[in-house]
């Protein structure tokens, strides 16, 4: 089937942790001995079991899964379930030291506890409570907590992968929680996804759960909303939720794609402005400044003619995503600008490696197999003679 480079999750009907871990195990199944044998690490011995069943939702075949109690109880389905009947909750440091004590392999507890903290923070908040404090009344019991091992166990098999979600089916009405009636999304759900994209399908219930909220969360930025990662198609899966829905399957389905191209492609925010009455040394200081701030990627200026035939320079803020907001405020504080223009681009860029020389050098492969290298320019500027620097930036 080929490594994948990016998977695409599209919430036909929702999301919940249950949904994610079996379109995901759908999608591929090779996957499923490792995550069963990490549950095993974490299982309750309660006598209730975990299952994975092939299932068809309004004549699509889907995958679904689940904790069954021994009794049968009717919680053991993460999606939309009612958040009353789980009142006795498990506390956020009990789960932790649970995950922490169990023989887990380290990454799949990483990827766990991880997506826990999101949870637990959320809830806090809502809730004005100390972390320590947490009681996951919201999110259900031992069924959600194995959706969040599954999923950190599925998250560490699949390394190195952009994630992007489609917009989220917003729901409506109320759900019961052990704090009685909350609005559809739950306050912890939408604490979580702020930023993420919303649609009203027309279709009520709890569409996405505090589980899947906290996910999607640590997978994805809010920018990968809406976006499909294209190139060559690899596997579909499918996983099922429980509840009908009128006129819409309750499932979620995931895309894996492999990129054909040789570089890696990212999500990049990209702040652009112009002033017209900076000095050219404050400019110099301002674009040092930015360039040396946490989650910038790259700073230019050139010079431009702007309005009345005045002199101006332009700038290019190149940031991480998740600094975007951060950088424009800088911008604002460090240049005399009263306005930006904001976007987010894709970014592709080639492997590259450092080889230390002497002289130190970047190595990049190009898409047709060549590679290109150039001296690394503090080596050069420690050479004497435009003749001697220009033979050791093409040596014969």
């Amino acid at each position: 089937m080929g490594t994948p480079t990016s998977i695409h999750l599209d919430a036909v009907g929702g999301i919940a942790g249950d949904m994610f871990v079996a379109s995901l195990l759908d999608c591929f199944p090779n996957l499923t001995d490792r995550v069963m044998a990490d549950l095993v690490a974490v299982h309750p011995k309660d006598g209730s079991t975990v299952r994975l069943e092939e299932v068809t939702i309004s004549g699509i075949r889907a995958r679904r899964f689940g904790v069954v109690a021994s009794s049968e109880a009717k919680n053991h389905y993460g999606h939309s379930h009612d958040h009353g009947e789980h009142a006795h909750g498990s506390s956020y440091a009990g789960l932790v030291s649970h995950i922490t004590a169990s023989p887990l392999p380290p990454a799949t507890a990483h990827h766990a506890l991880a997506i826990l903290a999101l949870l637990a923070a959320a809830e806090a908040r809502m809730h004005a409570v100390p972390i320590s404090e947490v009681h996951f009344h919201e999110v259900g019991d031992w069924d959600s907590v194995l959706d969040v091992v599954a999923a950190g166990s599925i998250i560490a098999a699949l390394p190195d992968i952009d994630w992007s979600v489609s917009p989220l089916p917003l729901g409506g009405g109320l759900v019961d929680t052990a704090h009685g009636k909350l609005p559809v999304p739950a306050p912890a759900t939408a604490e979580i996804l702020k930023g993420f994209s919303w649609r009203d399908d027309g279709v009520g219930g709890e569409r996405v759960t505090p589980t899947g909220a906290a996910i999607l969360r640590y997978l994805c930025e809010p920018t990968d909303h809406g976006r499909q990662a294209g190139g060559t198609q690899l596997s579909i899966g499918t996983g099922a939720g429980t509840r009908t829905l009128a006129g819409i399957p309750n499932i979620l389905r995931a895309t894996a794609f492999r990129s054909e191209a040789v570089g890696t492609t990212q999500m990049v925010h990209v702040i652009c402005f112009d002033v017209d009455d900076m000095t050219g040394e404050e400019i110099g200081i301002a674009a040092d400044r930015l360039r040396a701030s946490d989650g910038v990627l790259d700073v230019s200026f050139g010079s431009r003619i702007g309005k009345k035939g005045r002199p101006m320079t332009d700038f290019r803020v190149l940031t991480e995503v998740t600094a975007g907001d951060a950088i424009a405020d800088l911008c604002f504080v460090e240049t005399s600008t009263i306005g930006l223009r904001r976007r987010v681009e894709d970014r592709m860029t080639l492997p590259r490696k450092l080889d230390p020389g002497p002289p130190s050098r970047k190595i990049v492969e190009r898409p047709d197999g060549t590679f290109t290298a150039k001296v690394e320019s503090d080596d050069l500027a420690n050479t004497e003679t435009l003749a001697a620097r220009r033979n050791l930036s093409n040596p014969e």
